[in-house]
């Protein structure tokens, strides 16, 4: 999508092949969007560059978003399989790649020191904003954060390349390398970036949401469900993440793409140009399902020979024990008489950032709304609220709310409820409630998550009995700061923290 130093990159051609690296921080499973780094690693090993991948183990605990240390070996080990089945996966030839793990010369004395010269001139705020579209954005950032874009740019210089290649949410850091090498005596270098693949909400694709990415080893059944769920409105191009998945993946993959369909409706279509698919889905020729049910198809093909690699009992292991499900209760050992307690934790909650598209009063009850709120899926949920005597309807209209989506579904007063709306409540007389208001510029289905709870993946629908959300509410409060709270941990999105308007120390229910 961009090259910064392109005049660079054509004298070194005119002497020699191009020496690059591609690196990935070891945190969260590889997603079926990572197709899109590794087609183009296939591109440059065909035009005889030097390609070295890096798993970056050191970056993902310096990233303070998810890998606790004792899982680092555990994650880089899976992330070294996961990634050279994929490239097996579409033809490329290992025995030309070199792979590197980032504590295998990042704890050196030599590149320990040239930390401490580059920390020397770094500045606080150049250090956090090359950080801004990669490291973990908390209201109190920890150092190691701030240290993670100055690692990045030594490793172009510890690695002996010419060119890293990345994401276009990796600029800011390629940005602050090349402003920064130079003062160290480094050579600077030449940048490379591949676009972003919006994931099948519509926002970019992302290990932490569960819902908008399909993982490598996912079953058939579970792409087939997360493509059903996935936003793909009729004749809308805009933020649909099943065109670009395949505009960003299956067409640099294979150069066509064919579109399945019964023959009374048409018949199969073959597609050599992504821009002739658009215009005729814009055109509704081409309908959501055949689109969806197709992509399904091709994805398989991709993924099946990744998942037999990981049907042998050692990968199966290594998989869980890499990526632990946190809201498993652990089973009954043998000779114990009641098994482990269920881990409640705030991960377990499938929280979303909502929009309201409709409010109307409940027909048979004077204090509650009907609401039609858009979570990021293919229709809006109803949703009762007893906000009535709270908050006037022209407040809830088009606003953003958070929504909690994995309660069963319930009837009040005859209607359905797919969902709570979350709300800051006054702890004395006469009771306020506000609505949480998720940071602005939020899209509708991001997913809402505690500080330090990321990366676990909410229940498909939280059983009554067990309580989970009613234990977790127990410790559910706005600070002094109007901050939502589970234990004094902060309620996040990804653009920052949500809050209320002015119920200090309230409760959240």
């Amino acid at each position: 999508q961009e090259v910064l130093g392109e005049d660079k990159l054509m004298a070194i051609l005119k002497e020699r092949e191009l020496k690059i690296y591609w690196g990935t921080a070891t945190t969260g499973k590889p997603h079926v969007a990572y197709f899109v780094p590794m087609s183009k690693i296939a591109d440059f090993l065909k035009a005889g560059c030097e390609v070295t991948i890096l798993f970056a183990d050191l970056h993902a605990y310096l990233d303070n978003m998810k890998a606790p240390w004792e899982l680092l070996e555990l994650r880089t080990r899976y992330y070294e399989h996961v990634i050279k089945a994929m490239l097996e996966s579409i033809g490329v030839p290992l025995e030309k790649l070199k792979f590197v793990r980032g504590t295998d010369y990042q704890l050196s004395k030599e590149y320990t020191l040239d930390v401490y010269r580059l920390s020397s001139v770094v500045t606080q705020h150049d250090a956090k904003k090359a950080g801004a579209e990669v490291v973990k954005q908390v209201e109190h950032p920890l150092l190691s954060g701030l240290l993670y874009p100055g690692l990045q740019a030594l490793d172009e210089e510890y690695l002996k390349v010419d060119a890293q290649f990345g994401g276009v949410d990796q600029r800011k850091i390629f940005t602050f390398a090349e402003k920064y090498l130079p003062s160290l005596g480094y050579a600077k270098r030449v940048h490379l970036m591949n676009p972003m693949v919006p994931g099948l909400t519509g926002s970019k694709m992302s290990s932490s949401e569960e819902d908008s990415k399909i993982d490598l080893l996912d079953r058939k059944e579970d792409v087939k469900k997360k493509l059903k769920k996935a936003f793909c409105e009729p004749g809308n191009v805009e933020n649909n993440g099943v065109l670009s998945f395949i505009k960003h993946v299956l067409f640099p993959l294979k150069s066509e793409f064919v579109v399945l369909r019964e023959e009374k409706w048409g018949g199969n279509k073959t597609y050599t140009a992504y821009e002739a698919l658009e215009k005729d889905f814009a055109e509704q020729v081409v309908h959501p399902g055949d689109l969806k049910n197709s992509v399904e198809v091709a994805l398989n093909k991709l993924l099946d020979p990744i998942r037999e690699k990981f049907n042998c009992p050692e990968l199966k292991k290594l998989s869980s024990a890499a990526y632990p499900t946190p809201s498993k209760a652990k089973p009954a050992e043998k000779g114990t008489k009641n098994s482990e307690p269920e881990d409640v934790v705030p991960s377990r909650l499938d929280i979303r950032v909502g929009k309201v598209i409709s409010v109307e009063k409940h027909p048979d009850a004077d204090s509650l709304y009907v609401e039609k709120i858009d979570v990021g899926e293919a229709e809006p949920r109803t949703v009762v609220s007893g906000l009535v005597h709270f908050v006037p309807k022209e407040q809830l209209q088009d606003r953003l709310v958070v929504l909690l989506c994995n309660l069963k579904p319930q009837k009040m007063r005859g209607v359905e409820s797919q969902g709570m709306v979350l709300c800051a409540s006054s702890v004395g007389e006469p009771r306020q409630v506000e609505p949480l208001d998720p940071p602005a510029g939020c899209c509708a289905g991001e997913r809402v998550y505690v500080e330090g709870y990321e990366a676990g993946e909410p229940d498909d629908e939280l059983k009554p009995k067990k309580k989970v959300f009613e234990k977790l509410q127990a410790d559910f409060r706005i600070s002094e700061d109007c901050v939502a709270q589970w234990k004094q941990r902060n309620f996040l999105t990804k653009l920052g923290t949500v809050s209320c308007k002015s119920l200090k120390g309230g409760s959240i229910s």
